[in-house]
């Protein structure tokens, strides 16, 4: 989930986190998660690194479905000889 409405902007510029939290309807450890992850990232920065995690998570799914492939040819071959 990427950050709403310029939340981290609006706390560097100086607004208490509270407040902002409680404006936006989300907890402080949201807020803190959220600062760590994309402090000092721009919008566009945060959006590719958003599409970057979604790719990265497909290909991780491809690799473990390709892997339990293996996995059965394997012992297919096994069971053969």
């Amino acid at each position: 989930m990427l950050p709403r409405g310029g939340i981290l902007t609006e706390h560097e510029a100086g607004a208490k986190c509270a407040d902002l939290c409680r404006k936006h309807g989300m907890s402080e450890g949201t807020f803190y998660a959220w600062k760590a992850k994309f402090g000092g990232m721009t919008v566009s920065d945060a959006k590719r690194l958003k599409a970057l995690e979604d790719e990265n998570t497909k290909l991780k799914k491809l690799l473990a479905e390709q892997m339990l492939d293996a996995a059965a040819m394997k012992e297919l071959l096994a069971k053969k000889w």
